[in-house]
């Protein structure tokens, strides 16, 4: 099992390494001018970058009003008996609220979590699942859909937040399965 660790580890040292270099001289190849290409492709991300700079900005001043507010510790105080009920450490509840709006708040409020409880204890346990099986929605659509321009997405945000709600409930039953309550 440790041999098998270690190649693996030593393996994806490689990987990306050997992607561009395959990339490289599978566009010489086919005679395409690499570095005007590359080049191109950086001008279109720049100018991605400057169009959905003003939803960024928003999003993250969204987020600021949400954390400095307190709004999030009233719903976690207000909430903390049913989410006992169901199971769910209201702990982890600024950290279920956080992730959909942004992934540094999020991963502040894991660290905070993790650093209180510890990373053994099964709410540091819940947190750092629950960390990897969510998204960051508002951000990522922002992202996306401010990049191509999209102004309808109710279907996407409902969809979207149903696969949310449904990591953060799945993160906490697995973990209780997995690690015992």
């Amino acid at each position: 099992m440790f041999v098998l660790r270690n190649i693996a580890i030593s393996a994806t040292v490689y990987v990306m390494p050997i992607i561009i270099i395959f990339i490289l001289i599978y566009g010489y190849l086919k005679d395409v001018k690499l570095y005007e290409t590359f080049i191109e492709g950086a001008k279109e991300g720049l100018n991605v970058s400057i169009k959905i700079l003003p939803y960024l900005v928003t999003m993250l001043f969204a987020i600021s009003i949400l954390r400095e507010s307190g709004a999030i510790d009233m719903i976690t105080d207000i909430s903390g008996p049913l989410l006992k009920l169901l199971g769910i450490p209201p702990e982890v509840l600024p950290l279920a609220f956080m992730k959909p709006f942004s992934g540094g708040g999020s991963l502040g409020i894991t660290a905070d979590i993790i650093s209180k409880y510890g990373p053994d204890s099964q709410i540091g346990r819940i947190a750092s699942t629950m960390m990897g099986s969510t998204e960051t929605i508002f951000y990522t659509m922002t992202v996306y859909y401010g990049a191509i321009g999209i102004k309808k997405m109710r279907h996407t945000l409902v969809c979207a937040l149903i696969a949310h709600i449904t990591g953060v409930i799945a993160s906490c039953i697995i973990c209780n399965i997995v690690f015992g309550v």
